[in-house]
Order: C-alpha cells, then sequence, then structure tokens
C-alpha cells in the first residue's frame, strides 16, 4: 500500500492525475486540467477524538485502516483558524472537569476569512453547570460553540459560519451550517467552482444562453455562481439543513434567477417526465424552462441509471466527481450520446489516493 504521506506533494499529485487519465482513457484523449492545493493549513473542517489518559486529554486521530489511536498536538492540513485554537482550547478544557469529563470528540468548522465554530461532543448529559462553563469558554475565546450529548444539542452563539466564496472577480456571502456537508479544502473548491463557470461561460457564448437544472445543490456553492450563466436555474436537494443555508443564501446574495426544488435525483426524473406530480413542485412552473444545461456534483456512489437517462437529454453536462471510478460508469452510460469536451483534476484531499476530477460533455451532432 503507498504511503501518501511520505511522498512529495508533486509526486503523490502526479500519481493520482496519471491514475485518472488512465481510468478515463478509454472514453477520452483530453488530458485534464490540474488544481493543486496548498501543501498544509487547506482544511476548513477537522474532527479528532479527545482522548484522556490519567489527568491528561488530547487530541487523537486513527492510525489509516485501523482501530489504533495516536495523539497529536498539531494538524498541519487544518486551517490557519483551526490549528490556532487547537492548542487554546484544550488548554483550556483541561483545567475544567465540567468540560473536560466524558467529552469524546471536539469538530471544527472554519473559513477562509478565519471564522470558526468548535462542537464538543460528550458520553454524558449536559446540565446547567456545564452550560455555564462553556459559555465562559466561548465568551474568552471569541468563538462559537456547540455542546453535543445524546438527543442534546446546547447552542452558545451560532451553529453556522459564512464563507465568503470568490468566483470570477465576484464574493459569494455562503452560509455553512455545522452538520450539513460542505466542500473541506476552501481553495480547490473555489477552483472547482470556476472551473465549472468557465465550462459554462462556453456554453453561453457557443450556443443560446438556456436554463440550468441543477442536482445535488447542498447550500448553493455552485449553483450561486453558475446562476450567472443562465437565464433560469432550477436546482434539487433534500437536506433540510442544506436547504436553510441555500435559503439564506439566495437572500443575502440577491439571487432572482434561481429556483429550489426539495426533491431527491430520482423524483425529479419522474417530475420532469410527468409520472406523478408533487405538491412540493407546487410554486413551479416546470414548462416555463427551456433547459440545456444539466450540473451534477453527487455522492461518492455516483448517479442511479434512470437519472442517468435523464442527464443524456441534455446537450450540456457539467460532472464534478468525489469518485472517478464512479464517474467512469456513469460516462459510460452515456458515450454514445455525447462526448468530452474537457476534463480537470482538483486535488481536494493532498497525500492521499483521493482525487475529485471535472468533466465537461456536449451532446454528439450527428449528421
Amino acid at each position: 500500500m503507498t504511503d501518501w504521506t511520505k511522498l512529495s506533494y508533486q509526486d503523490q499529485l502526479q500519481a493520482k492525475v496519471d491514475w485518472l487519465v488512465d481510468l478515463l482513457s478509454p472514453l477520452t484523449s483530453h488530458k485534464p486540467q490540474v488544481y493543486k492545493s496548498a501543501e498544509h493549513s487547506y482544511r476548513m473542517r477537522a474532527e479528532f477524538r479527545a482522548w484522556h489518559e490519567g489527568e491528561d486529554t488530547f487530541y487523537a486521530m486513527y492510525e489509516p485502516g485501523t482501530n489504533q489511536t495516536y495523539g497529536i498536538r498539531d494538524f498541519p492540513p487544518a486551517s490557519k483558524a483551526i490549528r490556532e485554537m487547537m492548542p487554546r482550547i484544550m488548554d483550556e478544557i483541561k483545567f475544567r472537569d465540567i468540560l473536560r469529563n466524558r467529552l469524546f470528540r471536539i469538530e471544527f468548522l472554519s473559513t477562509t476569512t478565519d471564522e470558526l465554530l468548535v462542537s464538543l461532543i460528550y458520553h454524558k448529559p449536559l446540565d446547567d453547570e456545564w452550560k455555564s462553563a462553556a459559555e465562559s469558554l466561548a465568551s474568552s475565546l471569541e468563538i462559537n460553540l456547540i455542546g453535543r450529548a445524546k438527543k442534546t444539542k446546547i447552542l452558545i452563539g451560532n451553529d453556522y459560519v459564512t464563507e465568503t466564496l470568490r468566483v470570477n472577480g465576484e464574493s459569494f456571502q455562503m452560509r455553512q451550517i455545522e452538520s450539513t456537508f460542505t466542500q473541506p479544502n476552501g481553495g480547490v473548491n473555489e477552483q472547482m467552482v470556476s472551473w465549472a463557470c468557465q465550462q459554462a461561460s462556453q456554453i453561453s457564448e457557443t450556443d443560446q444562453r438556456g436554463d440550468l437544472l441543477e442536482l445535488y445543490c447542498g447550500n448553493g456553492n455552485f449553483t450561486l455562481p453558475l446562476s450567472r450563466h443562465f437565464n433560469q436555474v432550477l436546482t434539487t436537494e433534500i437536506s433540510k439543513g442544506s436547504i436553510a443555508a441555500l435559503n439564506w443564501n439566495l437572500q443575502e446574495n440577491q439571487m432572482d434567477n434561481i429556483q429550489l426544488a426539495r426533491l431527491s435525483a430520482e423524483e425529479a426524473t419522474e417530475a420532469l417526465d410527468g409520472v406523478r406530480p408533487f405538491r412540493r413542485l407546487a410554486h413551479v412552473n416546470l414548462d416555463s424552462y427551456n433547459f440545456n444545461t444539466i450540473f451534477l456534483d453527487p455522492p461518492r456512489a455516483g448517479v442511479d441509471k434512470k437519472t442517468m437517462e435523464l442527464v443524456r437529454r441534455f446537450d450540456h453536462i457539467i460532472y464534478i466527481s468525489c469518485n472517478p471510478e464512479t464517474l467512469k460508469e456513469n460516462l459510460e452510460q452515456i458515450a454514445d450520446s455525447h462526448e468530452i469536451m474537457a476534463t480537470a483534476a482538483f486535488d481536494q484531499f493532498p497525500y492521499t489516493p483521493h482525487l475529485e476530477a471535472g468533466v465537461y460533455l456536449k451532446r454528439i451532432a450527428h449528421s
């Protein structure tokens, strides 16, 4: 097994890019545009076990592929805000028994502008005494703090951070709520969104400026910037937390050409096919859309076959994947109708085997 941590950054990145090129070679000869990560301080999220030995408590992580833990004092991949807070919060916790006892896990969520949210997870009930100590901790460290235990959530401050997403000279304010999905690598995320927008810009320049359908939109990380290149956008999501964040983001950024449908990808297919009506679509007039492009950023499992049949109907497809192997399987299903026009490799997780990929496809013109 390759020990990715012992490779130089350039060597590990090249190994992953070579693997992606080989994986997609039966489908395209295009070489991916490669987007590097910072080599440290790139992760906006991090979570650690709280490990107790006698009177001492420290951060712990699992050895890859095992249940063995090891203690750490610093975590170089974490953002500047997280790295600076790690020793400060641990020093405070260690000397406050009410905060230390039965503490199981510590989670951090930060932004590229150093906003920070810390969650403390316990194997014990949280009472007023705990809340008083936690309020003192949050005040002294000037952080948002959440305490979690079984069926309990105590909030001190906000349960979200607000990221500034910078794309093509424009800034978007993006609320990111604790426990909902957000892209972990802030710098690479901006590169991914910018690449997707470049493809959308080319579509609007060479084809009519039509409408966009997006599946799996999350908090609108791609949705808002992409909407600048289309007349209308219909986007789908089912996570309540992500929907709450998206609605705030739409209002805060004054977006008026985006409509949200609370549908899964499978339900979106049924709705567009007219299989059955959805009350959750009562506010949407599907007949008003002139879709020519679909954007999707699915989970690691990829896209199911039925949804891929919906995808093949679009002239233009922009696909971001966190699992190139399921990406390849999906692309094979539409290889007879669409050709790959551009590919990209995004090093979201340096020093690991994981790589994100982007693909832009266009319908094959038949004479």
